[in-house]
């Protein structure tokens, strides 16, 4: 049965791909995004869609925002401010776009009855290492480290959206992603796996940050959007819960490095920069983020589809299609 719904960021990477997905089941379409990460060229396949409504605005714009969700039947919320590039020069915006936006998200959603999907992130586990699962302490560091602003503003999110499920009723399920990654990913913003690419593609050093041992798990988009459709058309039984969206398999910073130059038949050298270079002195790390994704399988029957070779596979084909260069000063994911 189709269904008219809200992708708050849905101009973005993981936005634009579900934004396709709903469309191409019957579902009738809003975006919300103010293209601040997100591109107009992401939606290009459908943005001539007679199903597709498209706003180029700000959910911090509560007027738009509560007139929007007042014609939909589900919400997915998945504009923030991402990429730890961006959260260490804007940290102001980030801080206020994640927290106050959510809040004016919420709000509507709870004042026209809206069913709301929450996009969370692994970073709210901070510095916590090994299989980490819904229910795992949270380890964080200190405030003067700008690093954990977007985990502290996405903790936040999800408190706000639980205490309006058990105080109000609102349906609202939160959805923590690990990596996630694929075509239209950009560098620019931080994340590992389009700027190692990029950096391949063009020849130039391949640069890994730190001792390369941190280990990360990385999932393709396809795979995230059919977990938070499922727990969407779902949410009579997963409202008020959260869940982890990753694959379980991890892999060394470098030893992803070394398979992206071999997948991509690069020459490039793979080059260790220590994180002050990179980041300035005091930077944390965490040296392990992996996902216990039992939960999603056991509710969904979930499974990954894609593998790192046909990701890195993806994301090449794309940028060579895009003709986009490795991005300049680009911090690792």
């Amino acid at each position: 049965m189709s269904r008219t719904v809200l992708v708050t960021g849905g101009a973005g990477f993981i936005g634009s791909h579900l934004v396709e997905r709903l469309l191409e089941r019957g579902d009738e379409v809003y975006v919300v995004d103010d293209l601040s990460t997100g591109r107009l060229e992401n939606l290009k396949a459908v943005r001539s869609h007679p199903s597709l409504r498209l706003i180029v605005d700000s959910i911090m714009n509560w007027p738009m925002m509560h007139d929007v969700v007042g014609k939909v039947d589900a919400v997915y919320h998945l504009a923030a401010a991402v990429g730890v590039k961006k959260i260490m020069e804007e940290p102001v915006a980030t801080i206020t776009t994640n927290v106050r936006g959510t809040e004016i998200v919420l709000d509507c959603c709870h004042r026209h009855g809206a069913a709301l999907f929450l996009a969370s992130t692994s970073e709210i586990y901070g510095k916590a290492g090994g299989r980490l699962h819904e229910e795992h302490d949270r380890i964080m560091g200190s405030t003067s480290r700008r690093r954990w602003a977007y985990a502290c503003t996405k903790v936040l999110d999800e408190f706000l959206g639980l205490a309006y499920h058990e105080e109000h009723g609102l349906p609202v399920t939160i959805g923590r992603f690990f990596n996630t990654v694929g075509p239209r990913q950009r560098g620019r913003w931080g994340m590992v796996v389009p700027r190692f690419v990029g950096q391949a593609l063009a020849g130039e050093p391949i640069t890994v940050y730190g001792t390369g041992e941190q280990s990360r798990s990385f999932l393709h988009v396809d795979d995230a959007v059919r977990a938070v459709m499922g727990l969407v058309d779902g949410i009579e039984d997963s409202a008020g819960e959260v869940f982890n969206i990753g694959c379980e398999a991890e892999i060394t910073i470098r030893a992803l490095a070394e398979q992206v130059k071999a997948r991509t038949g690069s020459p490039s050298q793979v080059e260790l920069v220590p994180y002050e270079k990179a980041y300035g002195e005091g930077f944390e790390d965490m040296e392990r983020r992996q996902p216990d994704a039992a939960k999603l399988r056991a509710f969904l029957d979930w499974h990954p589809t894609k593998g790192l070779d046909e990701i890195i596979d993806e994301v090449a084909a794309h940028l060579q299609g895009e003709g986009e260069a490795a991005p300049a000063g680009a911090l690792p994911g």
